[in-house]
């Protein structure tokens, strides 16, 4: 007599729930089935979000940002108009990025118009320098794409005295937050 294939596959694995208390070999005697071995399940460790090894492409979440510190270095007013012009290299390392990105923001917004010598280098003004960190924080911080920042800026005229403000009050409530902390 042939038993079809389909029931076979149906019982291939038969699961037991024991009692408490009752050895596994018991429970089987009881049931007659034979135990080849017995897999204990272990309790499955998630890693945290944190933890995860992440690649070093793609654009990284504010939270990534700010634990990783990557605010630019921008000295304050006082300290930047000191001087008429900074070279690129010096603003690439005030905001930790390539020559090459400045180069691009240059060529993709028109606020920004460093001033070129006659070898072609390029020397940024304060100003370019304030226009570099709003391009900065629109790309970076607020992750909005070039196209989506060069429409801001065209309809926000008075984008600069904004974003001033609220660099501003970001200080004084980093101020604030440590005044608080030191009571």
């Amino acid at each position: 007599m042939a038993i079809p294939t389909s029931s076979i596959n149906e019982y291939a694995q038969i699961p037991f729930e024991f009692a408490e208390g009752e050895s596994l070999n018991q429970q089987a005697e009881l049931n007659g089935v034979r135990i080849k071995s017995v897999r204990k399940k272990e309790p499955v460790h998630e890693p945290s979000p944190l933890s995860l090894k992440r690649s070093g492409r793609g654009r990284r979440s504010l939270r990534e940002n700010v634990a990783a510190g990557d605010e630019p270095n921008i000295p304050a007013d006082e300290i930047l108009f000191s001087k008429q012009y900074y070279s690129m290299g010096e603003v690439a390392s005030m905001f930790q990025v390539n020559h090459s990105l400045l180069r691009f923001w240059e060529a993709e917004f028109d606020i920004l118009q460093p001033k070129k010598n006659k070898k072609g280098d390029r020397h940024f003004r304060p100003v370019d320098i304030k226009n570099l960190q709003l391009i900065y924080d629109l790309l970076r911080r607020r992750k909005l794409t070039i196209e989506g920042a060069r429409n801001f800026l065209r309809q926000h005229k008075n984008s600069q005295e904004r974003f001033e403000m609220i660099r501003s009050l970001q200080q004084l409530k980093s101020f604030l937050l440590e005044l608080k902390a030191s009571l």
